[in-house]
């Protein structure tokens, strides 16, 4: 009794373990592919051997072996402990993920499954959350390959109590990446020539590996050419000879041009294309404030939209132009130290005012369609897209224009005698009333001096209207005779024949100047100079009646 007692009072003395605690054991068995292992304390349980697995491999365990395990209860409803091998996993690789954690050191683990937004780690143990961003440098379309094999990864965050591990394996990657970066960078300097090898394509440029570290080749420095996009002369995997341009040390950047290995055309631009020359070239790009024409591969020239055409003003370039179009041009300025190359189009044509002038004097007649209608006057259509305008004063000899241009239409073809060709403003004038040259022939042979027969037609306070051959002229008062009393036109009857002298023809007006002042005043100087010398004494009225007589005689 009293060992009995004694050893009674040892298994009261023997602590049993927490629950929840890791606790050491040994396998005694291996059955219905569970392991039986005696924890001690009197105490087995059972776990099942895909727990004694790493992700994608076969079990490792057998009779004899020690292992940890965890403790979840002394006792479950079958009278055994209930016990877990991923539990203790768990809890051991957590206390070295927090050491590692804290020390910015590497864990290794393997990718075993797929979630939302990512994929779950195995840390020996503990799980832990990939995010998709993190997996590698660039994105991954396929991750199958990377899936079960033990690599390196970097914790980003972990929360024990939450039981949340965030880790990337993309940070081991671009450590690793940095570090041979800066080892081939350390090999290179600006003005190589080096061979490279197209990984990536995008709109602005592409990307060339080096050998260990990408380099930037810009679209702009792909060729001397205008060149849209990169593909239109690279290829992913293609092989690529180009130049180390620049190399910035801090930040591993490198920028690359193939370009720089080719002759530069501009070069002998100045050589090829001097001021005033004629080329061929085409059209490559369309703005809205010109056109680009290529004149060779890697030059390009502007044409601005003032120079497109001598008659099209404000009208887009692309209405004149068409990309891929080839055109002639004229070469207008060069400034080689901005490259660029100003050209011309319309100067590749005759000017059409030039061309106008020449094939139409003053004076000759034109037809032409009524463009546009203004209160100043009519815009005529005339060949090689031009315009002529007629004044409203060169629209009609009778009345006003202002009251006979509501009479046109837009579309109505009008006759017009051309009067002006200014050439350097780029204007024609016209008139309408021109084509009645009925005046002309009217006044034929009439000159200033002669003395005519006009009939009154009409009689007004100011004078009196009369008419000569058909052509109307007016007689002011004061030119009604050289007597002042006599100055009425009252005096005068509608139908009356009067003799006038002609001070003035004005075939712009269509108007003779007329005076019987000066008709008398011409008389009686005549009188004097025939008379007045062989009677030195006679009186003015003498002469003048002698003069008379002379006339009746």
């Amino acid at each position: 009794m009293e060992e009995f007692e004694a050893l009674l009072n040892e298994s009261f003395e023997m602590d049993t373990p927490d629950e929840g605690s890791v606790v050491k054991g040994k396998v005694i068995a291996i059955e219905a592919g569970q392991a039986i292992i005696d924890v001690g304390y009197k105490m087995e349980g059972r776990v099942d051997l895909k727990e004694f697995a790493n992700p994608g491999e076969a079990p490792e365990i057998s009779v004899g072996d020690e292992v940890e395990v965890y403790l979840d209860r002394v006792e479950n409803a079958r009278g055994e402990a209930s016990i877990s091998r991923d539990k203790a996993r768990r809890e051991e690789a957590w206390d070295k993920l927090e050491k590692a954690y804290a020390d910015d050191a590497r864990v290794e683990g393997a990718i075993f499954g797929r979630v939302k937004g990512g994929f779950t780690v195995d840390l020996g143990g503990a799980v832990a959350f990939l995010p998709g961003s993190q997996v590698d440098v660039r994105p991954v379309r396929d991750a199958g390959p990377l899936m079960g094999m033990k690599q390196p990864f970097q914790i980003l965050k972990m929360d024990r109590r939450r039981g949340n591990i965030v880790v990337s394996r993309r940070a081991i990657l671009e450590e690793s990446r940095a570090e041979q970066r800066a080892e081939v960078i350390g090999k290179l300097t600006e003005g190589d020539a080096v061979d490279g090898v197209v990984k990536n394509i995008t709109e602005y440029g592409a990307f060339v590996d080096l050998g260990g570290v990408d380099g930037l080749l810009h679209v702009t420095d792909m060729a001397w050419r205008r060149v849209n996009h990169p593909n239109e002369i690279l290829a992913i995997g293609e092989t690529v000879k180009v130049q180390v341009i620049k190399i910035n040390k801090e930040t591993h950047r490198i920028s690359l041009g193939m370009k720089q290995l080719q002759d530069d055309p501009w070069n002998a631009v100045e050589g090829k294309y001097p001021l005033n020359s004629v080329h061929t070239g085409r059209v490559t790009n369309i703005t809205d404030y010109g056109a680009f024409v290529e004149l060779e591969p890697g030059v390009e020239g502007l044409v601005h939209v003032s120079e497109m055409s001598w008659t099209k003003k404000n009208v887009h370039p692309g209405k004149i132009v068409s990309t891929s179009q080839e055109v002639e041009v004229m070469v207008l300025e060069i400034d080689t130290a901005k490259r660029r190359v100003s050209l011309g189009l319309k100067q590749t044509m005759r000017n059409p005012w030039e061309v106008f002038a020449e094939t139409h004097p003053v004076g000759t007649e034109v037809e032409g369609e009524v463009k546009n209608i203004t209160e100043f006057g009519l815009f005529i259509g005339l060949e090689n897209d031009i315009d002529g305008m007629v004044h409203l004063s060169d629209l009609t000899w009778e009345g006003r224009g202002e009251d006979v241009i509501g009479d046109y239409r837009k579309g109505d073809m009008v006759k017009a005698i051309v009067t002006e060709v200014d050439v350097e403003k780029e204007r024609i004038s016209l008139s309408v009333k021109a084509l009645d040259n009925s005046f002309s022939g009217a006044v034929e042979g009439v000159k200033r001096g002669s003395i005519i027969t006009v009939e009154v037609t009409a009689i007004e306070d100011g004078g009196i209207e009369v008419e000569y051959e058909g052509a109307k002229s007016f007689i002011r008062r004061s030119d009604l005779s050289r007597d002042r009393a006599e100055q009425r036109p009252e005096r005068f009857g509608v139908g009356d024949k009067v003799d006038v002298r002609v001070t003035n023809v004005d075939p712009k007006s269509r108007r003779l100047g007329l005076s019987i002042k000066a008709r008398e005043i011409a008389e009686e100087k005549e009188a004097v100079e025939q008379y007045g010398s062989s009677d030195a004494g006679a009186s003015l009225g003498d002469i003048l009646g002698a003069a008379l007589k002379g006339d009746d005689n």
